[in-house]
């Protein structure tokens, strides 16, 4: 078991490489490999932090939603990190470089709840039916750890490896869109640099959405209506440098864009 003196420690290194914008050393040598509780817990202490700073928390990112991912860094199950208010980028709109770490980009498919998911067993139907709409989605990621040097209880720690987000301005039913088979198309500069479908992203967004809920649930703090849901990459990230402009097109929900300035 992780002591509270480390938890500490850990959640203190990642909070100050944030403030100073300076990337720092895992924090596994601090809380292990393994222990995910004791991850969620430095998450949350940070979180603590923001909050008592005045930050809102918007909704969730899931991250390692991708098998290959998941072998990458020896684990069977995706991750979380919160999204906070003061992250959004507008669609379209421009970003510096400055305020990133690391930065690199992903495509994804956002929802928003119209309902709460807070019941003792949640079933498919009910995350189903719990979703307002859906938008194409940009989300930022950002490591406060050196050159992307991670395992499973790092990006945990470190808000699962989350930064910025971006949402399109198309809200589309649910019902409208095939989610398993929607093709994802990301552009740097006019390149094509990321391709994907919905069902890279856990056998389907759903799927991932629902992870979250039971997860959420898990830990007393069921998804509520009005929250916002990134449910994870549905191609490979790419890293971006100043000037670079991404634009992420999904079937059924647009294009989602945003730039980088020094």
């Amino acid at each position: 078991m992780v002591s509270k003196d480390k938890l500490a420690a850990a959640a203190l290194r990642l909070h100050e490489a944030d403030l100073k914008k300076e990337v720092c050393d895992p924090v596994r040598d601090i809380i292990g490999t393994t222990d995910l509780d004791a991850a969620y817990a430095v998450q949350q202490i940070n979180t603590a932090r923001r909050i008592a700073l005045g930050a809102k928390v918007v909704g969730h990112k899931i991250g390692l939603t991708a098998p290959v991912v998941q072998e990458q860094l020896g684990v069977d199950q995706p991750d979380f990190g919160l999204l906070w208010d003061d992250k959004e980028v507008k669609d379209g709109g421009v970003i510096s470089v400055s305020e990133l770490m690391q930065p690199k980009v992903e495509a994804e498919i956002a929802f928003v709840l119209g309902k709460d998911l807070d019941k003792d067993q949640i079933s498919q139907e009910e995350v189903v039916n719990a979703i307002d709409h859906a938008m194409a989605s940009i989300e930022i990621v950002g490591s406060r750890i050196r050159n992307w040097d991670i395992k499973i209880t790092d990006t945990i720690a470190d808000n699962a490896s989350a930064s910025h987000w971006v949402v399109g301005g198309q809200q589309v039913d649910t019902k409208e869109l095939d989610l398993l088979n929607c093709k994802m198309n990301m552009t740097k500069n006019g390149e094509l640099v990321s391709v994907g479908e919905g069902r890279n992203c856990l056998g389907s967004p759903l799927y991932s959405l629902e992870w979250l809920a039971r997860k959420m649930l898990a830990m007393g703090e069921p998804l509520k209506s009005g929250d916002l849901i990134l449910t994870g990459a549905l191609g490979p990230m790419v890293p971006i440098h100043a000037g670079d402009l991404i634009e992420a097109k999904i079937d059924g929900l647009g294009i989602v864009s945003v730039s980088f300035k020094e």
